[in-house]
């Protein structure tokens, strides 16, 4: 791990769910540690605590500390750039989804090839969701089609398409049989994975949903946004307390400089990561509150 650096902008800007703008808060320093990747890093999963799982267009799955930004271990044998990388809890397992049209499952602590490979799509997989016991994985792709597999086997057990639904990424709701989708048409879905069926749609946004993730208890869904010209490239806190037919909006992290935000992990109940194009992982707290607001507190 080199020394820390500096990394002087940052523009914060909270939008309340009345669609009312907070203060702007001021600039400074955020602390910033070594690339974890020798490209730009495309996903990134908490894995356990101070851990977590990142992938990049250098196709290599690397597991590191979120507060040292150290390298613990890195797998190999996707073809092409990873797109996606999830975990499940109290699991030994980590998952990666690439532009090579597969998905592949890895083992800690054990050797740096795959243990398992799930293939049932036509274009790239951008979507992946790990059950919290690890025994089903849930895939997406830009073809428009969802699969739900069994990973002990690598059987893919049910494959639903959906017009236009181009899938940008996957989480499973803590607690719940539940997947959430975020899509290249805007929106972001809540899918039932009984049946793998589409239970809700959120309200739509003004940009591509490009990630989202859930809070460990299962409250909170924070998603992502592309954009250009100084508009998207937004973090959305959205509230799934309330019932499954109504999601509010709770706050607005900008990163400026960024470039399109890419993936998202929640680590604990304050702390996410966010995975970008331009500048690798930073690291965003929750400060919690009457009215809750996202803050930048590291990168690496």
């Amino acid at each position: 791990m080199g020394k820390l650096q500096s990394k002087f902008s940052i523009h914060a800007t909270k939008y309340r769910a009345d669609g009312s703008v907070g203060e702007v808060g001021p600039a400074r320093a955020t602390p910033q540690h070594c690339p974890v990747h020798s490209d730009a890093v495309t996903s990134v999963a908490a894995l356990k605590p101070d851990l977590c799982v990142s992938g990049a267009r250098d196709e290599s799955v690397a597991v590191c500390s979120w507060r040292s930004g150290a390298v613990l271990q890195r797998f190999t044998g996707h073809q092409r750039e990873v797109t996606k990388v999830t975990s499940a809890p109290d699991s030994n397992r980590v998952f990666s989804a690439s532009r090579d049209k597969t998905a592949m499952m890895w083992e800690l602590q054990g050797t740096s090839g795959p243990s398992q490979r799930f293939a049932a799509h036509d274009l790239v997989v951008t979507g992946l969701a790990v059950s919290p016991d690890a025994s089903q994985l849930c895939t997406g792709s830009r073809d428009n089609t969802v699969c739900k597999w069994d990973t002990e086997t690598g059987q893919c057990l049910r494959r639903v398409i959906t017009f236009r639904n181009v899938v940008t990424h996957l989480c499973w709701v803590p607690g719940e049989p539940y997947v959430i989708q975020t899509s290249e048409d805007k929106t972001v879905r809540l899918w039932d994975m009984r049946q793998l069926e589409v239970a809700h749609t959120f309200p739509s946004k003004q940009h591509i949903q490009t990630c989202c993730d859930v809070s460990p208890d299962g409250r909170l869904c924070l998603s992502t946004s592309s954009g250009t010209a100084g508009e998207g490239c937004e973090a959305t806190l959205w509230d799934l307390r309330q019932t499954r037919s109504h999601v509010s909006c709770l706050a607005t992290l900008y990163l400026d400089g960024a470039g399109p935000l890419s993936s998202l992990a929640a680590c604990d109940s304050s702390t996410l990561l966010c995975a970008t194009s331009n500048s690798g992982i930073h690291v965003l707290r929750l400060r919690d509150g009457a009215e809750p607001a996202l803050e930048e507190v590291a990168v690496f």
